[in-house]
């Protein structure tokens, strides 16, 4: 009987042996008929997005996954540069949000300026002691003077870059609620071109530039939210009837004014609302029915938002895209605060930002030079 049970026990045993063999070779086959299209996505993905634009374009061409995966982490888009303007001395610092990297760059021309917007890869500066206004271009040291001008309270933008003949510079004050006071210029004009305009509904200008030149025209956010509309062909000015972006009370506290950007992207005009307690809000006007809609995605959209200007990119890194950048960035210049409408949260974590607190002068969103080898 003890026979037996030994015998049983021994064939037990064979058979176990025997199956964990089999496992192991099946294993081994299955691993040497793997193939690279077998790779994990998340592995996939980690690779491809260290590729290059040429070699990434020619992986997807690989088999349906890599084409998917490579899609996926493709970069054509350069990300703006968070552009320090110093409150002393002439060296600025440049930070790039995609590379985590900051860039240094002597610029001695800027001495006695203020920057006022950017677009272009242009800067739109004001030298308040002369009232010197004119465009400069920080990666080719280039200059565009325009005639002075008294630039006190007004927002201000440019259609494109100043060696673009359609270039045209707008400001917009408001001398009462019902009327404002637009002035006009372009590169090679002598004089400013100033005239006043009765608005339709009440306007009072942003305290900083909620403003974007978007399908031929300057659309302008008022303190409270209304859209002041500027055809600089046919120098008419409308505040249009679309009641401002509803938010909740809580937006409406300290510093709300100050927590507002405006940016376009495609010929849609974009609003950010922000609350140091809450959530950003992100709000697309809908051109035919005239009304505001919140946006619970971007669609991979990237926005960059700043004070004095705003800007928006497709076709960046997979981490930053259905995203708003903001300009401040955080651990010792290595992380610049973002909020994901992905994840519904900050990053990093608990960022909500008072930006009252924030001199709007500091910094600006402005585009790279495409020759990055002299920051390299």
């Amino acid at each position: 009987m003890v026979c037996r049970k030994r015998r049983k026990v021994k064939s037990l045993s064979a058979r176990v042996v025997d199956d964990k063999t089999t496992t192991t070779k099946n294993k081994k086959a299955k691993l040497e008929t793997q193939t690279w299209s077998d790779l994990p996505i998340e592995l996939l993905e980690l690779i491809l997005c260290r590729l290059s634009l040429e070699d990434n374009i020619r992986s997807s061409a690989a088999c349906k996954r890599w084409n998917t995966a490579a899609i996926s982490v493709r970069v054509v888009n350069q990300s703006p540069w968070l552009m320090y303007f110093p409150k002393f001395g002439n060296m600025f610092e440049f930070y790039d949000p995609a590379q985590r990297k900051t860039y240094s760059l002597e610029l001695p021309e800027l001495y006695g300026s203020r920057v006022c917007y950017t677009r272009d890869g242009w800067l739109l500066l004001y030298r308040p002691r002369t009232n010197r206004v004119f465009f400069f271009d920080p990666f080719s040291q280039e200059v565009v003077k325009l005639p002075r001008f008294e630039l006190t309270y007004q927002i201000v933008a440019f259609s494109c870059a100043p060696t673009s003949n359609t270039c045209v510079v707008f400001t917009v004050r408001h001398v009462s609620p019902t009327i404002v006071a637009i002035s006009t210029c372009h590169p090679g004009a002598t004089e400013w071109v100033t005239v006043n305009y009765q608005n339709r509904l009440p306007f009072v200008s942003s305290i900083w530039n909620k403003i974007v030149f978007c399908n031929g025209f300057f659309y302008c956010l008022s303190l409270t939210g209304w859209l002041g509309v500027f055809d600089p062909l046919e120098r008419t000015w409308n505040v249009l009837a679309v009641p401002p972006p509803k938010c909740p009370e809580n937006f409406f506290a300290k510093n709300w004014w100050k927590g507002k950007f405006m940016s376009e992207h495609n010929g849609d005009i974009l609003v950010i609302y922000t609350c140091c307690s809450e959530n950003p809000i992100i709000f697309k006007l809908d051109q035919p029915k005239m009304v505001w809609r919140e946006m619970k995605t971007l669609d991979g959209l990237t926005l960059f938002a700043s004070f004095l200007s705003s800007h928006s990119r497709t076709d960046l890194p997979g981490m930053m895209r259905n995203s708003v950048y903001f300009s401040k960035v955080r651990f010792f210049g290595k992380r610049c605060i973002s909020y994901s409408l992905n994840d519904c949260r900050y990053y990093p974590c608990k960022q909500c930002y008072d930006w009252g607190e924030q001199d709007p002068f500091e910094n600006i969103w402005i585009e790279p030079p495409e020759d990055l080898s002299a920051f390299i």
